[in-house]
């Protein structure tokens, strides 16, 4: 791996970045209505004059391109703008929510690993067995069933008929780290399940063809333990293909969070953006997409240079 290899491909993740603002930048403003109609809706009856003197103040009046220019300015001083609403700086809101949706998205990740890994290794080693086709009923559950259609079954029951869980709400982990965590497991748990299921089915097939190869033969003739053999000798070499998966699944990770917030009242980013949507708030908007489609380009980059350092035959020059 080269300085030079690591410089292009953080510059390319910004480029990538920077598109997907480009893009949600236009077609959020090709939705009909705006944060002036929005007010207007609630407020009751406003003349013309004063919806585009309102619109004037917002700089909703100016051509869309004078628009990316000045928000695309700001943004180059560090600066996402204000929330047409509430008048705050965007900055510092997706600051403040950021670490609850970082705690539910790392939950998910190891929700996901500690169900995934196990599942799959006994898949794969009782290959054709009542495991393997429990694990492959699991699989296509999990993979098939909506986000948000699991997270209300699991309302429904845990919460609602149980009462072992919070359907909703939120407490902070310093304020009180075991109501936090009773709070976040939930969400976590219906975030982790689609992952979980993919992830599954790659450490399966993964190890199936890992346990086929000449060297693991070798091992068990030399009279290696079973245990060694999977463990020790085909285990490293099978979880290669999970990294990779794990990195582009974060993105999808991230997405679900925004119903998953949505559902169990959490004050992430997710529901920030998806309450901008609804509100038309352009900065809450293209500031909270900036924000994940940025963490998720990074993750990405992370994973590459994981991926590098797992595998000595990968090479980037």
């Amino acid at each position: 791996m080269t300085s030079g290899w690591l410089v292009r491909r953080v510059l390319l993740a910004l480029v990538a970045a920077l598109g997907v603002v480009v893009i949600v930048f236009t077609l959020i403003r090709l939705v009909p209505g705006d944060v002036v109609t929005n007010l207007i809706g609630l407020e009751g009856n406003v003349s013309a004059e004063q919806q585009a003197e309102m619109r004037r103040l917002f700089g909703l009046d100016q051509p869309i391109i004078v628009q990316f220019g000045q928000w695309f300015g700001a943004l180059l001083g560090g600066d996402l703008g204000h929330s047409l609403r509430t008048d705050r700086p965007v900055l510092q809101d997706l600051l403040m929510r950021f670490p609850v949706t970082l705690e539910l998205t790392v939950l998910a990740l190891l929700f996901a690993l500690l169900i995934a890994v196990p599942l799959g290794v006994v898949a794969a080693l009782r290959r054709g067995k009542t495991a393997d086709f429990l694990s492959s009923g699991f699989v296509l559950v999990g993979l098939a069933a909506p986000e948000f259609w699991l997270a209300i079954l699991l309302i429904l029951l845990f919460s609602l008929k149980l009462g072992w869980f919070p359907p909703n709400g939120f407490v902070p982990f310093w304020d009180n780290p075991a109501a936090n965590l009773w709070h976040m497991f939930l969400p976590a748990f219906a975030l982790s399940l689609s992952l979980a299921a993919a992830v599954t089915r790659i450490v399966r097939s993964s190890l199936l063809e890992v346990l086929s190869q000449d060297y693991v033969r070798t091992a068990r003739a030399k009279g290696v333990t079973e245990r060694s053999v999977v463990y020790r000798h085909a285990m490293r070499n099978a979880l290669i293909p999970v990294i990779t998966v794990v990195g582009l699944q974060v993105g999808n990770l991230l997405g679900g969070a925004v119903i998953i917030e949505q559902l169990f009242g959490l004050p992430g980013i997710g529901r920030f953006a998806l309450e901008g949507i609804n509100l038309r708030d352009y900065p809450v908007v293209q500031g909270a997409v900036l924000w994940i489609a940025t963490t998720f380009v990074l993750v990405n980059l992370l994973v590459d240079v994981l991926y590098a350092l797992v595998d000595r035959r990968v090479a980037y020059a």
